[in-house]
């Protein structure tokens, strides 16, 4: 993942850790004032057009109120996981503890 500070530096994430907490609370404000915006034209379309086209205008008033509810859960979703890492453990293939040939020499000399 590829990411890029404020300065125009690349900054590779090479670790399973979250995302700073500031950059987080960023992303949470970035997609509420995005979810705020496109309630504010619905709003808008809603007056614009009401006598024009009311059945549009319905929908967009909906919009508008449902909106803001959507928004706040959005931006108050929580943290993220932590992502998971690839396993690097291989395991080893299962092989019987005595193969059937010991299994019959065992067996003969006892």
């Amino acid at each position: 993942m590829q990411r890029t500070k404020r300065n125009g530096a690349e900054v590779f994430r090479i670790t399973g850790a979250r995302m700073g907490l500031a950059e987080d609370v960023r992303g949470r404000q970035r997609r509420y004032v995005i979810s705020m915006t496109v309630r504010t034209l619905s709003v808008i379309a809603t007056v614009v057009l009401w006598n024009v086209e009311r059945h549009v205008a319905i929908v967009t008033l909906v919009a508008g109120a449902l909106l803001p509810y959507v928004a706040v859960v959005i931006a108050n979703a929580g943290r993220e996981s932590t992502p998971s890492l690839p396993s690097h453990f291989v395991p080893a293939p299962v092989r019987p503890a005595l193969e059937s040939e010991n299994l019959k020499k065992s067996s003969d000399q006892s």
